[in-house]
Order: C-alpha cells, then sequence, then structure tokens
C-alpha cells in the first residue's frame, strides 16, 4: 500500500512541476513570432506572453502581441512580456512599461512601437527621437484591444 501511495505521490508532483508558467528564453533568429511568423531577430523590440497554463507565445514585435491578444483577448493570459528598448535582450513586465510611439524607430511590423522598463528613459528618448507616450492600458486603446 505505501507503494502505491508513494507512485501516486511522485505521479502528482511530476504533473505541478510539469506545468511551470515561467516564461522561456526567446532564441534570436531561430522562433518565428507566434502572430505574422517572421523570425524573431530585433532584441529591441520582441515581446511574449504566458498563459495562465503555461504555453508560451512568442513575437517579434510588441505589435503583434498586442494584435493577438485583440484576436484572442487576455482572460487567459498570466505573463506579459516586452523587451526594454535600450537594453536589448532584458524583457521586463508588459502591463508596467511605457511606451513610445515615435517615426525615428522602426519596428519590425511598422508600428514604430518601442517599450521601456523606465519612464525617465522613455521620456529622454522622446526628447531626443519625438514621439508619443502610452501606457499599457492607453496602448490597447490605441490598438482598439477590447
Amino acid at each position: 500500500m505505501k507503494k502505491v501511495i508513494y507512485t501516486a505521490f511522485i505521479f502528482v508532483l511530476c504533473l505541478f512541476l510539469s506545468c511551470s508558467i515561467e516564461p522561456e528564453q526567446i532564441n534570436y533568429g531561430t522562433d518565428a513570432c507566434s502572430f505574422c511568423k517572421m523570425t524573431i531577430v530585433d532584441q529591441q523590440h520582441a515581446s511574449q506572453y504566458v498563459t495562465k497554463k503555461g504555453k508560451q507565445y512568442k513575437f517579434d514585435a510588441i505589435e503583434c502581441m498586442v494584435n493577438d491578444i485583440s484576436e484572442k483577448g487576455s482572460d487567459h493570459l498570466e505573463i506579459l512580456l516586452i523587451a526594454d528598448y535600450p537594453q536589448p535582450g532584458k524583457m521586463s513586465s508588459a502591463k508596467e512599461a511605457t511606451y513610445l510611439v515615435s517615426k525615428e524607430i522602426k519596428s519590425p511590423m511598422g508600428a514604430n512601437l518601442s517599450g521601456f522598463t523606465s519612464k525617465e528613459q522613455a521620456l529622454s528618448t522622446q526628447n531626443e527621437r519625438g514621439g508619443e507616450l502610452y501606457s499599457w492600458n492607453e496602448l490597447l486603446i490605441k490598438f482598439d484591444v477590447e
């Protein structure tokens, strides 16, 4: 009887460990965008989200992630991350970031959208390159995400 309980415990433990809800590293030059299917190469504009079930979705541009959310909704999302424009490859919380839309900074899908972990850095870049700043909620409104 102890053997059965032990086996059941190990099985349940494995189920919990295999369903971790964590982001994966983006493999630049190899991974494809979940929305537009382009290869993800730009470390300054990439993004990703993880669902409540732990499924990973990676994007070559923040606008691809926003468009994907617009189509699928956001109720199933657990983690949303964007690349920090001044620190290529460093991912940070999409909901806490500040966004800049500037014609002077090209993004992979043409929305000229960049994300910043630091609002001060976003303001500094806006002063240098022009454009408009947005919070996450303002960005969703701009892209007509309900």
